[in-house]
C-alpha cells in the first residue's frame, strides 16, 4: 500500500499595476530570489484569500478562527435550550475543554468548527463535568479548512491538527522595480475660485507575472476528515487557490485576473516545488513574460524528472503552453478528473 500521495498544484499568473498585499510601510511585499528583486505576495494573503472563497461556498463546512469562541458556543446552547443562561454555559464548556477565556475572549485567535461548536453546547446543556468529554469534542470533527490550514493552540497542544495542505510564498518569475501612483482628490463643494487639490497622496505599485505553488498531502487529509471528504477537499482546495485573489488595493487597481496556465500532479513521493525553473530571471523580452515563464516551467520540469524526482503519477494542465508536460484542459474538467483520481487513489490505499 502507498502511504505517499501529494497534490501539487503550480500556477503562473499575471497580475497588473497592482498593491495585493503590503508590509508594515504600505509597500508590496518584494523577495529577492537568484539575486535579483521579485514581487512577492505572502502564504498567508493567499490562504486568507481562499477561506474567504470556501465561505462563500454553502456546501462546504468552513470553520471560524475568532477570539470570539465563546459566542461560537453560545449561538449553538440558545437554539437548544434558549431557557439557559448560555453565556455562563458557553464559558464553562471551553474552560472544561482546556481553553481559557475572559470578558474580551480567548487570549488568541481560536479555530473552530461549527460541529465541534455544537457538540460543545450538547455537553452543556446536558450538564456534563467530564473535562475528558469536552477536549474529545474539540478534537473531533474539524471543519475542512482546519484540516487544511491546521490548528495551534497554545493551552493544549493536544488539540492540535497538523496542517495537510502547504502554501508558498508566490514570487514574481521576472525582476520588478516598484512604481509610485501620484494622485490627487478635489473637494466637489469647494469655491470656485480655489483650482487647487484636496488631497495628495502616492501608492505604491507594481505588476509581474508570478508563480504560484502549493501541495496538499492527501493521506493526511484523509486521515483527519476520510476518503470521500478528502477527495472533495482537494477538488475545493484546488478551486480556491486557481480562483481566489488577495484583496489588497482592489478598489485602486481592479487587478483581479485569473491565470496564465495551471499545472496540477499527484505525486507518490514527495511535493516538488518547481520555483527553481525562476531562479534565473526570465529577461525582459517583446514576449513579455508569461510565454518565456510557461517554457522555463515546461522545462525545468522536465530536467527535474530527468534527474532528481519521479515523474507524476498523474498530470493535469489547463491553458496554454504547457502541454509537453500533460494535454490542456478546462479548468472544470481538471478539478473534475482530480477529484476522481484523488478519490480512486484513496480506494486504493483503503484510506478512511
Amino acid at each position: 500500500m502507498n502511504k505517499r500521495l501529494y497534490v501539487d498544484f503550480h500556477i503562473l499568473q499575471t497580475v497588473p499595476p497592482s498593491c495585493i498585499n503590503r508590509d508594515d510601510t504600505g509597500s508590496p511585499k518584494t523577495a529577492v530570489y537568484g539575486g535579483v528583486l521579485r514581487a512577492r505576495v505572502s502564504s498567508q494573503a493567499w490562504k486568507h484569500a481562499m477561506r474567504a472563497a470556501f465561505a462563500e461556498n454553502a456546501q462546504l463546512d468552513v470553520g471560524k478562527r475568532t477570539k470570539k469562541a465563546a459566542e461560537l458556543v453560545k449561538a449553538q446552547i440558545l437554539a437548544l435550550a434558549p431557557e439557559l443562561d448560555a453565556d455562563k454555559l458557553a464559558k464553562k464548556a471551553l474552560e472544561n475543554a482546556g481553553i481559557k477565556s475572559d470578558d474580551k475572549g480567548t487570549k488568541a485567535l481560536f479555530f473552530m468548527s461549527v460541529a465541534q461548536a455544537k457538540a460543545l453546547a450538547e455537553l452543556a446543556v446536558e450538564g456534563s463535568a467530564d473535562k475528558k468529554q469536552y477536549r474529545d469534542a474539540l478534537k473531533a470533527v474539524p471543519s475542512m479548512d482546519m484540516a487544511l490550514f491546521g490548528r495551534m493552540v497554545a493551552d493544549d497542544p493536544s488539540l492540535n491538527y497538523d496542517a495537510a495542505a502547504q502554501v508558498a510564498h508566490s514570487i514574481s518569475t521576472h525582476a520588478v522595480q516598484n512604481e509610485y501612483d501620484y494622485f490627487t482628490a478635489v473637494d466637489d463643494c469647494q469655491a470656485e475660485d480655489n483650482a487647487g487639490a484636496s488631497h495628495l497622496g502616492t501608492v505604491e505599485y507594481n505588476s509581474s507575472t508570478l508563480y504560484r505553488y502549493a501541495t496538499v498531502n492527501v493521506m493526511e487529509l484523509a486521515g483527519q476528515l476520510g476518503a470521500a471528504q478528502a477527495a472533495e477537499t482537494v477538488r475545493a482546495f484546488g478551486e480556491a487557490f486557481l480562483f481566489s485573489m488577495p484583496t489588497g488595493k482592489q478598489n485602486t487597481f481592479a487587478n483581479r485576473t485569473l491565470p496564465d496556465a495551471v499545472y496540477v500532479t499527484l505525486r507518490e513521493d514527495q511535493p516538488v516545488n518547481l520555483c527553481g525553473a525562476f531562479e534565473r530571471a526570465v529577461p525582459r523580452s517583446a514576449q513579455g513574460y508569461a510565454a518565456p515563464s510557461k517554457a522555463a516551467l515546461a522545462q525545468y520540469a522536465q530536467q527535474m524528472y530527468s534527474s532528481f524526482a519521479e515523474a507524476p503519477a498523474q498530470s493535469f494542465t489547463v491553458g496554454s503552453g504547457l502541454e509537453v508536460l500533460a494535454p490542456a484542459q478546462t479548468a472544470k474538467a481538471m478539478l473534475d478528473a482530480l477529484e476522481k483520481a484523488v478519490r480512486d487513489a484513496l480506494a486504493g490505499n483503503e484510506v478512511g
